[in-house]
């Protein structure tokens, strides 16, 4: 098994925790997505990932290689694969509410702070005021979820046991201080984030301590 990562991709960030919390052990490829225009856009990574984004995990089947691109696919993936730990509940309804969460995270705020999409802010709109969008788009993608965790969490986003949700949120949290976004307002989420932190599967998949950090 090989993921195709990178560093201080959020995306893929949530991919190695879910590989730690269940102790699979697999091969790291680094894509790295500055240098030299982004090399998720040679056409041999390209044809791993058609958008061009990372993580991509990669897969055989038959001999022949696999590419599952796109992080909540890899993790419902590995969830269904190795079952143990368990990263989605049992009981129906609190399995809706995990989902909710990360999608909050995956489609509500994550796309505001995509690489891809700055990039193309940046060329088409010269005068765009980046700390402004950030506290916008993230400050309230981040507000919706601490009033939805304030209503579902225990230890940990939905109950007392580690989920999806809790994957999804540690690496956005550090993608919201990248950019300088106050947390002060969000007291559940950083909660929840000091409980992860104390899990190895979430300690070993940080960013700082990949090989490929610059």
């Amino acid at each position: 098994m090989i993921l195709h990562t990178y560093w201080r991709s959020s995306s893929a960030y949530r991919v190695r925790i879910a590989l730690g919390l269940k102790g699979v052990s697999y091969e790291s490829r680094f894509v790295h997505l500055v240098r030299s225009g982004g090399e998720q856009n040679q056409p041999e990574f390209r044809a791993k990932s058609p958008l061009g984004q990372v993580p991509v995990l990669e897969l055989e089947d038959g001999g022949a290689p696999i590419f599952l691109s796109q992080s909540l696919a890899i993790i419902e993936y590995l969830e269904e694969r190795f079952p143990a730990p368990a990263l989605l509940p049992r009981e129906l309804l609190a399995r809706a509410r995990v989902r909710e969460l990360a999608e909050l995270v995956n489609s509500g705020i994550q796309p505001f702070q995509n690489t891809g999409t700055m990039n193309f802010l940046t060329e088409v709109a010269a005068e765009l005021d980046k700390a402004r969008w950030y506290r916008h788009f993230l400050g309230r993608g981040l507000s919706s979820l601490e009033a939805r965790a304030r209503e579902s969490a225990g230890r940990f986003l939905v109950a007392d046991d580690v989920s999806v949700a809790d994957v999804l949120l540690v690496p956005q949290l550090y993608a919201a201080r990248r950019v300088q976004i106050s947390l002060e307002a969000f007291p559940t989420l950083l909660r929840v984030e000091a409980e992860c932190e104390k899990i190895e599967g979430f300690a070993v998949a940080h960013p700082d301590r990949q090989p490929d950090r610059q």
